[in-house]
């Protein structure tokens, strides 16, 4: 089985389309700005172990509160 340059380049291409999502999702929830939260989840999907450890850092985090009124 071969595996190619451009094979491996989709493949952390799809993940990082994936953790962008999965970060805009959590960050809305858990941060004040979920846009920078999302491009920080989409470069931490170079490198797959930390983007591991940034989303369980922000499923752990407290949801922020709203203001509801």
């Amino acid at each position: 089985m071969n595996i190619n340059a451009t094979w491996i380049g989709q493949i952390i291409f799809v993940l990082a389309l994936l953790m962008a999502a999965l970060g805009y999702y959590l960050g809305k929830r858990k941060t004040q700005s979920p846009i920078l939260t999302s491009v920080v989840a989409f470069f931490t999907a170079l490198i797959p172990p930390i983007a591991l450890v940034f989303l369980i850092a922000l499923v752990l985090k407290n949801d922020v509160k709203t203001s509801e009124t």
